[in-house]
């Protein structure tokens, strides 16, 4: 039963209660039995009554032979007094029984109970558990004692220099006698900085689980509220319930929501959250000392954080929680592999070859896919299947197979990805192609996925321009084969990312001979708010019309060289638009015997061939 139902079902005995209590304290009906009224007038007419009492409707009869009886008068009867008169009988109007002193005093104050009784249900109901409008100012962080905290460092993986800084930590807070012996003070406030999904939360808990030490979580947005001052006192409650609780660890959820730079936004040094900000700089560095208490922080927004929150005393040290490698990507595999049933089949370093720039939530969701891949085929283990269906569904998207396309759509989408796979196979230190299809999957009609040998630390101007040429060689393949009048919107996204590129080489990272190694674009942190500055005021009307000059030129000769690759390379775009209609996807080493082989009758062969040796490949 719901606490609403139990709170009506309280409310509605209660009710019964005052009511029998009223009805128990009100007038008083004596014990005497009532007469029809023809009886009475019969005894009346014999001369039998003594005394009458007549209140409203109602008369008390006093017979001669001492007995009594009630009687109702009827509505219509007027003459009931002269024949009392007549009849001699002795006529008395009886006074109203007064209520009892309880009865007035509960009559007088029922209302007002009544009010009262309904104001603190409602206040009950808003409050819940004791976090509503009474405690309005009061924190709203959740702590987790360190028996509830079951996350070690073993449980986290792909950020091996992350766990190395905050062991430390684990150390001080289990012994913390050990640092105070040489002087040394540990860090008040670590702040973790990553991409969404990296695992800072989880490091966090990691290092109270080690620590056994309480934990309290909370998020940055649980400050704010619309009424200044009330976010600076959730502050201040917070950090007295970790005082109390000490040691332990504080960790606020995204901080950039309140520990956004001062003096940026609308409102001034009145804004809420700026108060907000003040108060946490004061209890992390203030005059008061809070040795026992570190805070964590997480963000993947530094950039737009104030500097006093960075400053040393506060959040001096700063933890650096990056997308995992291929080595941690395959340590956080194994980890989430544990709690599903896996074949032996399954190659965790295969898996994370195929997934660079994934993050840990990431891999937690494909091995998530790939099991709920097997439960849907009623299978006991998962299997390389399908953990390879669930990575095309995470990068790819969904495939739409109901999805009705006609012939020359089919025709023209083949023709298009093909594109892409030829030049991007041509062009130099570009990234090989693990896969392409036609079915479509998202809002794509077809997709050419290609994946990098090694992780990307950082590009070249040449790969950048093997990108572009890649990206509009679907767009050219429609060119060729139909002519310009019947090109297809299916390149809208492509010109998009090659203009982005183009962009970014000439404005941030300098690779245009005219313009030099120069920055001429805003960071996103430096932009006004005012959105109707649509151009950087540091760059000239003659720089601005120079650049788009520049980006134009990068584009046009990187097109051309697509271009000159598929006119060169006619045939097997023919093949491979053939091979992707009949077979609807194909692998890297599909692709491989296709760009080696020329003849297009081949094509069937060549297929079934690279799908025995894919599978060979796979079991090794």
């Amino acid at each position: 039963m719901s606490d609403m139902a139990k709170n009506l079902i309280l409310w509605l005995i209660i009710v019964v209660i005052f009511m029998s209590f009223m009805q128990s304290f009100g007038y008083k009906n004596s014990n005497n039995h009532k007469i029809a009224y023809s009886t009475f007038i019969y005894e009346l007419n014999n001369n039998q009554i003594e005394e009458a009492q007549i209140y409203k409707d109602k008369i008390t009869v006093f017979k001669k032979n001492g007995r009594k009886y009630i009687t109702t008068i009827p509505m219509h009867d007027n003459k009931l007094l002269d024949i009392l008169l007549e009849k001699k009988v002795k006529i008395l109007g009886a006074k109203p029984e007064d209520p009892s002193i309880f009865t007035s005093i509960f009559i007088s104050w029922f209302p007002m109970i009544l009010l009262i009784g309904v104001w603190i249900f409602f206040m009950k109901q808003i409050q819940g558990n004791g976090k509503g409008a009474m405690s309005f100012g009061k924190s709203k962080a959740r702590m987790l004692s360190e028996d509830k905290i079951k996350i070690t460092f073993s449980d986290v993986a792909g950020c091996d220099e992350a766990k190395e800084e905050v062991k430390e930590l684990v150390e001080y807070l289990r012994e913390p006698i050990k640092f105070q012996k040489l002087g040394g003070k540990i860090p008040k406030g670590i702040l973790m900085i990553g991409p969404p999904g990296t695992g800072k939360t989880l490091l966090a808990k990691a290092i109270a689980g080690e620590a056994k030490v309480p934990f309290f979580s909370i998020s940055g947005s649980d400050f704010v509220e619309m009424f200044v001052g009330v976010g600076a006192s959730r502050v201040r409650d917070m950090f007295n319930q970790a005082k109390n609780t000490a040691p332990c660890i504080i960790f606020i959820d995204e901080i950039d929501a309140v520990g956004r730079q001062r003096g940026s936004g609308l409102g001034g040094g009145h804004d809420e959250r700026e108060q907000t900000l003040n108060q946490m700089l004061v209890e992390m560095d203030g005059f008061e000392e809070n040795e026992s208490v570190i805070v964590i922080a997480a963000t993947n927004r530094p950039d737009v954080l104030d500097p006093a929150l960075l400053r040393s005393g506060r959040f001096d040290r700063q933890v650096i929680v990056d997308l995992p490698d291929i080595i941690g990507r395959e340590k956080i595999l194994k980890i989430h592999m544990k709690k599903v049933p896996i074949s032996k089949d399954v190659n965790a370093l295969l898996i994370a070859r195929g997934t660079p720039g994934f993050s840990g939530a990431d891999l937690s969701n494909l091995v998530n896919e790939a099991a709920l891949y097997a439960a849907k085929n009623n299978k006991r283990l998962v299997s390389m299947n399908e953990f390879e269906k669930a990575k095309d569904k995470v990068i790819m998207g969904t495939e739409r197979r109901s999805m009705v396309i006609t012939d020359e759509q089919k025709e023209c989408t083949a023709y298009h990805e093909a594109g892409h796979v030829i030049v991007g196979r041509l062009v130099p230190e570009h990234d090989p192609v693990h896969k392409v299809t036609i079915i479509p999957r998202g809002r794509a009609l077809g997709i050419t996925f290609f994946i990098p040998k090694n992780d990307i630390i950082s590009i070249s101007r040449q790969k950048l321009e093997s990108q572009i040429s890649t990206l509009y060689g679907g767009r050219l393949a429609e060119e060729i084969i139909y002519g310009l009048k019947k090109i297809s919107t299916g390149s809208s996204n492509d010109i998009k990312i090659a203009t982005s590129i183009a962009r970014n080489m000439v404005t941030k990272w300098g690779f245009s001979e005219k313009l030099g190694p120069l920055l001429y674009t805003e960071e996103e942190s430096e932009i006004f708010i005012n959105k109707s500055l649509s151009k950087n005021k540091n760059i000239s009307n003659e720089t601005s019309c120079l650049i788009d000059k520049e980006i134009k030129n990068i584009i046009e000769k990187n097109y051309l060289r697509a271009k000159k690759l598929l006119i060169k390379n006619i045939k097997i775009l023919h093949s491979m638009k053939d091979a992707l209609i009949k077979y609807e996807t194909l692998d890297s080493i599909q692709i491989d015997k296709l760009m080696n082989n020329n003849i297009s009758k081949n094509f069937k062969k060549i297929i079934k061939k690279s799908k025995k040796e894919n599978n060979k490949k796979i079991k090794k």
